[in-house]
């Protein structure tokens, strides 16, 4: 997509375009791209998304519309038929340091020169607390908006119905998504529970820790694809921020 012709569009609308200091900001790609301007962004964020044929690409679920539908989304707005929601983000912090917030999901994987991970997962909420020790290929912790490649699409998948997300299962947004990412083993305070992912209230807190030294990385905080490097000595603590996303919601 050459920004010539967003810019084109967006005049042809009857509205203004301007490198910074808008009042919306239009965002074209696919739910990675969502998610990393949904981080780093202030203003309100219209997803317009570029889905891909492919099984295996992106679905751009949080798309408020594909890009050949730009045209009558921009004369929405101009007649002020949409609002915006505020979407939570998680804080992600290492060693009680703060690194950066997360729109959709935060992932403690192995590297290249590692095989499985071992950690352990605290989970802290009103009235409740588990640990979880697993071998795995890494965790991951995510929003409602970035709950979708996890809790429904998986689901839908083993049904055999194709692609789209079931919404019935995605998370709502009151809660935080964990998914242990291929585990060989799991295993909840030494009881017979075996999680593979689950859902945990908002106002939670999650502490990881390795517990054996491995290559292990830290994704969704940076651009890097080398990830942020943790031993066995550093703690991950991710919990609710209190930033937001903002996100265009189209009227009809």
């Amino acid at each position: 997509v050459r920004p010539q012709e967003v810019v084109r569009t967006v005049r042809e609308s009857g509205l203004e375009f301007a490198a910074k200091d808008a009042d919306i900001a239009i965002v074209i790609g696919g739910d990675g791209v969502f998610s990393y301007f949904g981080r780093v962004t202030s203003i309100p964020l219209l997803f317009v998304g570029v889905r891909s044929r492919k099984a295996t690409g992106s679905k751009a679920y949080l798309a408020a519309v594909n890009l050949d539908e730009l045209g009558s989304a921009l004369e929405k707005i101009k007649r002020g038929r949409y609002e915006v929601k505020k979407c939570k983000r998680l804080e992600v912090l290492l060693n009680k340091r703060k690194l950066a917030d997360v729109f959709t999901d935060v992932t403690l994987e192995r590297g290249a020169d590692s095989n499985c991970l071992r950690y352990k997962l605290v989970a802290r909420g009103k009235d409740f607390g588990f640990t979880d020790f697993a071998i795995a290929n890494g965790v991951i912790v995510c929003t409602s908006a970035g709950s979708t490649g996890y809790f429904s699409y998986l689901d839908k998948f083993r049904q055999g119905d194709g692609f789209e997300p079931d919404v019935s299962s995605t998370m709502k947004p009151d809660q935080i998504g964990i998914c242990h990412i291929i585990p060989t083993y799991t295993e909840r305070d030494n009881s017979s529970i075996h999680p593979l992912r689950y859902r945990i209230p908002w106002e939670s807190e999650v502490k990881i820790q390795l517990t054996r030294d491995a290559d292990a990385r830290l994704y969704g905080i940076t651009r890097s694809q080398r990830g942020i490097r943790v031993g066995s000595e550093d703690v991950v603590h991710v919990r609710p921020s209190s930033n937001t996303t903002q996100v265009v919601k189209l009227l009809n």
